[in-house]
């Protein structure tokens, strides 16, 4: 019977982390159904950028009240969380404390206070964030693609946060052995006259439910993340490595175009000569994208990666301006539809049927997108490295060479350059009169 609460702790702590594996192993599947992209380039300036922009959150503090309330939040919940490694020791060998055991008392009252300190600074800073998107209502948490479950995603996610503290804080206050150390209890020796008027036996059941509750909270927290915009607190790491390294907004050139477009301008080249063995150039399958399978893989780690933060939106020109076009909505859309695709292909035994959708209309219109300045606006704001401008440039490239569906302006200025060799409708002859005037 003594080894009944082991054997049960083994058996959640294996339900938790089996469905969070197979949780993950169905996020790499989805992100490999985009296109393959070579960013195994300049290694040491990734790195360098991982440590900067996912563990350092050098762009959250570009905005300081909110990028340092998110360093309170980031910092404090993953060091509280050491803790877990004891409790879990202590839930498989049946301990309690297993950390009084290894560490000098003075050593383990420091990290437990240490601990109960940044619960506090935690509590404080979810509290705010709760009230800035809650009560003052920052308008960047309230814009159209903000849907119930994106608005109540982000609130369920302070609230998990706000009871994993006050467990861990009540586990502590109620731990007749720890709080008798006098030693690390910091804060928790505030809370323990609360429960004065409980027996030794009720103080240790409460405990020990708080006990229980925190990890299997931090169990549940975990499996909800693949489901939440919060999945970003593990993928941000790979992708900042992964982040475009180039300069902002340059277009992606195929070589299938330009070498056609070198071969239209070499007046030597034989236009209809058969290419040498083994020389024949790969020609896509599509120009451009229309669905997630054809956006390469880093674009949909990106989408998976969003915060849905909205610093993008709110910097975006075209949306301060009234335009549809949110780069935040692109990436939820991605998102969404790189799910629909995974269920899809789940549904079909590992095969994808269509489904007579896709991400270029159903999802995204072509309003959206034309209204894009190619700015880069909403890639300089991104805390971790998306670029939504990609996807919209790449879903761009479809409308124009596969459905010749530019808008009449860009068409109009296309024919120009063919006919004219300039964007403006004169006659080459024709450009210099203005100095006759």
């Amino acid at each position: 019977m003594e080894y009944i609460p082991n054997l049960l702790f083994a058996i959640v702590l294996i339900l938790g982390i089996g469905f969070f594996a197979k949780n993950v192993k169905k996020l790499i599947r989805n992100i490999k159904l985009g296109q393959d992209k070579d960013v195994s380039d300049n290694k040491s300036q990734r790195w360098k950028n991982m440590a900067m922009i996912a563990l350092g959150q050098s762009k959250m503090v570009r905005r300081p009240i909110s990028g340092f309330l998110h360093v309170v939040v980031y910092v404090g919940f993953i060091i509280i969380n050491i803790e877990v490694l004891e409790i879990i020791i202590d839930g498989l060998l049946g301990t309690h404390r297993i950390g009084l055991s290894v560490l000098p008392q003075s050593v383990y009252g420091f990290l437990i206070g240490t601990f109960e300190i940044l619960a506090c600074l935690v509590f404080v800073a979810v509290i705010v964030f709760w009230i800035r998107r809650n009560v003052i209502k920052i308008a960047r948490f309230w814009k159209s693609e903000m849907t119930t479950w994106p608005k109540n995603d982000g609130n369920y996610i302070l609230y998990f946060e706000m009871v994993l503290m006050t467990l861990f804080l009540v586990m502590n206050a109620t731990d007749l052995q720890f709080q008798a150390l006098n030693s690390g209890n910091i804060v928790s020796q505030f809370i323990t006259p609360w429960f004065s008027g409980f027996s030794e036996s009720t103080l240790h059941g409460i405990e020990r439910g708080a006990w229980w509750m925190h990890i299997v909270g931090i169990l549940v927290f975990l499996n909800y993340l693949y489901f939440s915009k919060h999945l970003h607190i593990l993928l941000a790491f790979p992708n900042t490595y992964y982040g475009n390294l180039k300069a902002k907004g340059q277009f992606n050139n195929l070589d299938a175009v330009t070498n056609e477009v070198k071969m239209m301008m070499d007046p030597n080249a034989d236009p209809f000569a058969v290419p040498d063995e083994g020389a024949e150039e790969e020609i896509p399958a599509k120009f451009g994208a229309s669905d997630v399978q054809d956006l390469n893989w880093v674009q949909l780690l990106n989408a998976y990666t969003c915060t849905e933060c909205g610093r993008c939106t709110s910097e975006c020109p075209a949306n301060l301006t009234g335009k549809k076009l949110s780069p935040r909505k692109i990436m939820m859309d991605t998102r969404d539809r790189l799910e629909e695709v995974g269920k899809n292909i789940d549904t079909n035994h590992g095969e994808f049927k269509d489904d007579g959708k896709q991400l270029l209309g159903d999802y995204i219109t072509k309003e959206e997108l034309w209204a894009c300045t190619t700015c880069n606006a909403c890639v300089e704001a991104c805390p971790v490295s998306i670029d939504p401008l990609s996807i919209i440039l790449e879903m761009r490239r479809y409308l124009v060479m596969e459905q010749s569906a530019a808008p009449v302006e860009l068409n109009n200025m296309m024919t120009n350059i063919e006919n004219n060799g300039a964007p403006w409708p004169y006659n080459q002859m024709d450009r210099l009169n203005w100095k006759d005037e």
